[in-house]
């Protein structure tokens, strides 16, 4: 993701292509009375959007958690010397040597 290779390298490109992304949310799938809807065709480039009335809970779980880390410079938030992330974006602390890998 975005968010680890700006906290490993520093690189701010990595926050620039966030800024795009966010900009590009509020541009196209944003809805009058609140939250985001999913678009039906990424490739369509002009509006109106063809949307599909559906928020995904990834949406919030997912994408907008990885770039409130991007966009975070509290580096103490989620360690990453001490925490890996799940395919479901959720922070797990990464454990020592267990004595049952000694077997």
């Amino acid at each position: 993701s975005l968010f680890i290779l700006y906290r490993i390298t520093g690189n701010k490109l990595y926050r620039s292509w966030g800024w795009e992304i966010w900009k590009a949310f509020e541009r196209c799938s944003t809805v009058a009375s609140g939250g985001y809807t999913a678009i039906k065709d990424v490739l369509q480039d002009k509006p109106p959007y063809v949307t599909r009335d559906k928020q995904e809970s990834f949406f919030l779980a997912e994408t907008l958690k990885y770039l409130f880390l991007l966009f975070s410079d509290d580096e103490t938030l989620v360690p990453l010397d001490k925490y890996v992330f799940n395919t479901e974006a959720h922070p797990l602390p990464i454990l020592g040597h267990m004595p049952w890998q000694d077997k």
